[in-house]
């Protein structure tokens, strides 16, 4: 099942609280449920200004829909064709 990154712009981010952190999660695994196990949410980045999320699922439609469905912005989405670490230097 194909890997993607989400880059979602949201300003101050960085800024939100764990309690806003939580019910965001809360939120996306609500709709994880409702779509079944197809899509899978696996972890986010909080940067300033944008979260990054990495999630497995059939086709960038899937994640556009999770996305709209939450009412989360999802202003670029990529497919992860390989991951690389300092192994890959070996």
């Amino acid at each position: 099942m194909p890997k993607f990154v989400i880059e979602r712009e949201i300003p101050d981010a960085g800024k939100l609280s764990p309690e806003q952190l939580r019910t965001i999660s809360q939120t996306s695994c609500g709709v994880l449920r409702e779509m079944g196990p197809q899509i899978q949410w696996l972890q986010s980045y909080v940067t300033d200004d944008k979260i990054y999320c990495i999630y497995i699922a059939p086709d960038e439609d899937a994640v556009r829909k999770h996305a709209q469905q939450g009412g989360f912005p999802a202003n670029r989405v990529s497919r992860i064709r390989t991951v690389i670490d300092p192994t890959t230097a070996e």
